[in-house]
């Protein structure tokens, strides 16, 4: 007697996971979209609140010195979080050595420049005029290399950002205090976070971010400890302030924000993302009202509302 063989039904293919916007071809939901509205406030909220951490930071360590010390704490974070939820490593060299420029570009010599701009005697206000022109740069070479086009209204709109930002930090500039050694340190961060921020879309598309912060924090503390000690002799003044500006950086900005920026990133047009940028002297200002009781002025308040327009032209289009 034959026993007859148990039909299977065709497997179907695999069920996919995480989000529908991270899906090719996929239409996000409307949970998706509210997700994706959260990242991108809490992206501006601490990204603006970084340059209050970062001026504070710099007052007790030299830039090297302090960013030193900002990614070896930031490795001390990423290492229990590997373990407790192992990720997927790079597949090859190829998608290490991105992953490594991708870093360097984004932390090293972003930060670097920037934070070396201001110890030369770069105001605050001119530092984030300068880095504010990057969505203006996103959409260049958006437009030139990923055949990413805005609408003419779009790019009014980035032109209505950094106008308002110029605005917004009117009242901070010096240029007094500008020099050309701080125009090219600060010239040096804004395109490595344009170029590094577009390198990482394209080339790590693909990279467990998770696994991805531990190479790049590690990468980044190898380059700039021979800087630190060489150049600054490693000088540093322990105190609780120090220790609550890295601590606020690493985890909320370096690997929170930074993860949220490449989520957006990998959901949306890059010009818009970038736009974000726009809004982060906002936060700054408004901080400092809070908690120093600097009152904007009038002059600054016009730049906001200008800022929040340009913002919102360039992200409530869809471009081509």
């Amino acid at each position: 007697m034959t026993v007859p063989r148990p039909t299977s039904t065709p497997a179907g293919p695999p069920r996919e996971r995480g989000p529908a916007w991270e899906r090719p071809g996929a239409r996000p939901t409307a949970r998706d979209e509210r997700f994706e509205a959260l990242l991108a406030w809490y992206f501006v909220i601490v990204w603006g609140s970084g340059y209050l951490a970062s001026k504070t930071g710099l007052q007790y360590a030299a830039p090297f010195t302090f960013l030193t010390l900002r990614f070896t704490f930031g490795v001390v974070c990423v290492v229990p979080w590997l373990l407790l939820s192992p990720p997927r490593w790079p597949a090859d060299r190829r998608e290490l050595f991105h992953i490594g420029v991708a870093g360097l570009l984004m932390h090293a010599v972003n930060l670097g420049g920037s934070h070396y701009a201001q110890y030369l005697g770069m105001s605050a206000g001119i530092t984030a005029l300068m880095l504010s022109t990057q969505p203006l740069l996103t959409a260049v070479f958006a437009q030139r290399y990923l055949r990413q086009r805005l609408a003419p209204a779009q790019w009014l709109g980035v032109l209505l950002g950094l106008a308002g930002v110029a605005l917004v930090v009117w009242h901070k500039i010096d240029v007094r205090a500008v020099s050309g050694a701080s125009l090219l340190a600060v010239g040096i961060s804004l395109v490595a976070i344009t170029s590094g921020t577009l390198y990482q879309r394209v080339f790590c598309a693909r990279a467990d971010l998770r696994s991805a912060a531990l190479i790049q924090f590690a990468l980044c503390v190898l380059v700039l400890a021979p800087l630190a000690v060489g150049v600054e002799g490693f000088r540093v003044t322990w105190n609780w302030q120090l220790f609550a500006a890295i601590a606020f950086l690493v985890v909320f900005a370096s690997i929170l924000a930074v993860n949220a920026l490449h989520a957006l990133m990998r959901r949306g047009h890059a010009t818009k993302v970038t736009s974000l940028l726009f809004l982060t002297p906002i936060v700054a200002v408004a901080l400092e009202w809070l908690l120093f009781g600097v009152v904007p002025s009038g002059l600054s308040l016009v730049g906001i509302a200008i800022t929040c327009l340009g913002v919102a032209m360039v992200a409530g289009r869809r471009a081509g």
